[in-house]
């Protein structure tokens, strides 16, 4: 798997053929945001492709689609609280109306007022919402395993969440009990990260955790982030998913079948959002159909926005 390879590189994307993204550091109302821009082949425009990821990662996760020369502008951000956009971040006050908010001062910073998103997990989330709050400026968005109602309402209540979700409720407790710690127990995962038992912890995020390398393990338990975490599940809690009822632009919604976080029920909601919502299982993959099933993927962002 592509991205499994990718991710165990540290640093700007390695990519063959392709140029590497620039850096950039800009000002928001949660603190400075990192994004990386993959320049297009016309050299910019207003209009770009955006990838938010999700409470488990940074920009990295979007590696393996981004193999080949974009036909416009890609900006992949760092939400505040993850990657490199830790310095400064207001973790207190980032809800999800105050990430989207941030995530639209960068794109404008950087001269877009147009855009596809691609969300993954609490990335889904935000797409979704700028869909709703800027629905002038979104013309499609793809929600790759959006965590929604399943994980909010086990946030809300924890015990019911243990029969319904108990893999993200023992991860939201692990990250509650760490994030106490404050760097000392991120320090811890990252140990753990290095034995056996971060693959076994990790397991539910994939179809087939023993395929998983060492190194995306690793990686994994390096971008764990317990505050941030913590702050993102209260966020999702408190979220009012009506707003979604102002999306107007298609939606592509995916989930694994195989996935713990994302619920079927979930995806039911979505759907009676109207026929512009696209609802699609992904078979043989968890948590992370980006790394376990990158080709369709691949096949089914380009679908969407060729309708």
């Amino acid at each position: 798997m592509e991205f499994l390879q990718e991710a165990s590189r540290s640093g700007s994307a390695a990519l063959s053929g392709v140029a590497s993204p620039r850096r950039e550091v800009i000002a928001t109302a949660l603190g400075p945001c990192v994004a990386r821009v993959q320049e297009s082949s016309e050299g910019g425009g207003d209009f770009a492709d955006v990838y938010l990821h999700g409470a488990a990662g940074s920009w990295t996760t979007f590696q393996p689609l981004l193999s080949d020369t974009p036909e416009r502008d890609r900006v992949l951000i760092d939400l505040p609280g993850w990657g490199d956009s830790t310095q400064g971040a207001q973790l207190e006050t980032a809800t999800i109306e105050a990430m989207a908010g941030a995530v639209v001062e960068v794109l404008t910073a950087l001269g877009n007022n147009k855009w596809n998103i691609v969300g993954h997990s609490m990335g889904g989330v935000l797409a979704l919402h700028i869909a709703a709050a800027w629905p002038g400026s979104t013309v499609s968005v793809v929600a790759v395993s959006a965590t929604t109602l399943g994980v909010a309402g086990s946030v809300k209540s924890p015990w019911r969440g243990l029969a319904k979700m108990p893999w993200f409720v023992g991860m939201l407790l692990l990250m509650n009990t760490t994030a106490v710690f404050g760097n000392a127990g991120r320090a811890l995962i990252r140990g753990v990260g290095h034995t056996p038992l971060m693959r076994l912890l990790l397991s539910p995020l994939f179809a087939d955790p023993a395929a998983v390398p060492s190194g995306l393990i690793r990686r994994l338990a390096q971008e764990a982030r317990p505050a941030s975490f913590s702050a993102a599940a209260r966020a999702i809690a408190l979220y009012d998913f009506g707003q979604w009822r102002r999306i107007s632009c298609p939606v592509l919604a995916m989930r694994g079948d195989h996935d713990a976080f994302t619920p079927a029920s979930d995806h039911s909601q979505l759907a009676s959002l109207g026929p512009h919502v696209q609802i699609v299982t992904v078979t043989e993959c968890g948590h992370f159909a980006i790394a376990e099933q990158t080709a369709v993927v691949k096949q089914l962002i380009e679908e969407l926005r060729q309708r």
